[in-house]
């Protein structure tokens, strides 16, 4: 078992968690009362010094490193704003915004281009979802919007917020998911009266594009494309996205229009190349996060080794049950992440388990992954925002932009693939903020094991560009069937491929919606 190592270049850890070696660094606790009642007083630094001084655990941690709290920039609301709209964001205690926030709502209502990409928790909501908002005032409901999400889940939950944010303001607008759990009455009226239609980059490519003549209210006076969670759009998925993005546009301008694009992402290290590469078009890139960030404590925490010859490590869901001991408590909400389902369903058992030994009841761990009912997510979720789960496992099912309230304490059991990751990962918790706890454990694989004993490739500036090449042959030539399908082509000069056709070229029979599943 290796020995907590010095890192000259870490940033440095406050004097309360270098002094934590000794047990006697913390109050006795209750004699009375039960594990609840014993465990119910610690806060999230107690939990780093009560790992930290750990005789089984404390060698383990390769790493500390703390990131002290940040105050807020704001900046007040852009005065063009409609005065309905300002006064709801006022009355949901929005009287101001963060800089970044304003920075990219007056570059949207400018008409321009926009990438806003800063951390998990930075209020990126807002920056699309204000220009939306007033489009609509100015239009007087007319204008549209197609808002792309990864996950049905995020959209489910964007979708709660923006239909929340409508009904404040008192005005008949409709935004609602479209996707393959959506009813066909609600397609039906999101096609004749939608104005914001949620959805994910597979629904448009196989239920609205092919199906355009039925979306014709949508394609003629859309205005805003919004894009979420724009860093996980790399690799064959990217570009093939990027292939549809290129349709959609070309529909929308058969149509008439010339939307804009407002996006969203992690940290990236060259935001501005992969927009461009993504959309066919330069954005403006703001990535000056200006939101408050809590004190955060990382740990980096290496299993012991078994086998020294053949580098075999205990098991790192194991090693999550023991650090649980110490995470875990009715006072605070921890998330414990999971590369695989199967991992998600072992842990949760083993935790459920202890439940007793934790202060917990075991209604309160739950498991979240993909192929839950969609009512059983949402109750999970519901659970996390009002406090009564104290303890989820979950795959990256969570990782997205959920709200799922303010959560304390992240582990990660195993590197999530990426910096990208493991930032979203971590920004999980310590919102509003609050200070928090990250706990990465490395598994035995070789790239764990690499940034436990080099946690500055982790926690550096990002270093991962991201692969996108819209015009592979392979994926190019599939995405020009669909876009022959869609749009027929015409000739133009010698041989060029020409496909802005007439709208009248192409009567609304052509194309019937039951020729191509939506679901």
């Amino acid at each position: 078992m290796s020995s907590p190592r010095t890192d000259p270049e870490r940033e440095p850890v406050s004097a309360d968690l270098a002094d934590a070696g000794k047990p006697a660094a913390f109050p006795p606790p209750p004699a009375a009362g039960g594990a609840r009642r014993r465990r119910s007083g610690a806060g999230v630094l107690d939990l780093a010094l009560a790992l930290r001084a750990d005789p089984e655990l404390r060698d383990g941690c390769e790493h500390w490193r703390e990131t002290p709290a940040r105050p807020a920039r704001s900046a007040p609301l852009p005065a063009c704003l409609d005065p309905r709209l300002a006064a709801a964001l006022q009355a949901r205690g929005l009287g101001s915004l963060f800089e970044h926030q304003a920075q990219a709502i007056e570059a949207a209502l400018a008409g321009r281009d926009v990438l806003i990409a800063t951390p998990t928790a930075s209020g990126k909501t807002l920056c699309y979802t204000v220009p939306l908002m007033q489009r609509l005032f100015e239009s007087g409901g007319s204008a549209r919007a197609l808002l792309l999400f990864p996950t049905k889940a995020l959209g489910q939950d964007q979708s709660a917020n923006l239909t929340d944010l409508v009904s404040a303001l008192g005005q008949d607008w409709h935004a609602a998911t479209y996707d393959g759990d959506t009813p066909p009455a609600v397609r039906r009226t999101l096609r004749d009266r939608g104005h914001m239609i949620l959805t994910n980059p597979w629904m448009l490519h196989s239920g609205i594009l092919p199906n355009h003549a039925r979306w014709s209210e949508l394609f003629r006076d859309l205005e805003t494309i919004v894009i979420d969670e724009v860093h996980t759009l790399s690799g064959v998925f990217g570009s093939s996205v990027a292939n549809v993005l290129r349709r959609l546009l070309r529909i929308a301008r058969h149509y008439g229009r010339e939307p804009r694009f407002l996006c969203c992402s992690a940290t990236l290290r060259d935001g501005a190349r992969h927009a461009e590469r993504l959309l066919g078009r330069a954005v403006e890139v703001i990535d000056r996060d200006a939101s408050p960030q809590g004190r955060r404590i990382f740990t980096v925490y290496s299993p012991p080794l078994l086998d020294p010859v053949a580098g075999l490590r205990a098991n790192a869901l194991e090693e999550a049950r023991r650090l649980a001991r110490h995470l875990v408590g009715p006072r605070h909400q921890t998330i414990f992440f999971c590369r695989r389902r199967t991992a998600v369903e072992v842990l949760t058992r083993y935790l459920k388990e202890a439940a007793g030994d934790l202060g917990l009841r075991p209604d309160e761990v739950r498991g979240y992954r993909g192929g839950y009912l969609p009512l059983l997510r949402r109750e999970i979720e519901a659970g996390l925002r009002s406090g009564e789960v104290k303890v989820v496992v979950s795959t990256n099912a969570l990782e997205l932009g959920i709200d799922i309230g303010a959560l304390d304490v992240a582990v990660l059991v195993g590197y999530p693939g990426s910096q990208a990751s493991f930032w979203q990962r971590a920004g999980r918790v310590g919102r509003r903020g609050k200070p928090s706890l990250v706990v990465q454990i490395a598994q035995a694989d070789p790239v764990d094991q690499y940034l436990a004993r080099h946690p500055e490739a982790l926690f550096a500036e990002p270093r991962e560009r991201l692969a996108l090449d819209p015009d592979n042959l392979v994926i190019l030539s599939e995405q020009l069937k669909c876009a022959a399908f869609e749009l027929p082509f015409a000739l133009k000069g010698e041989g060029q491929l020409e496909g802005d056709v007439p709208e009248g070229d192409v009567p609304e029979g052509d194309v019937p919606e039951g020729d191509v599943p939506e679901g």
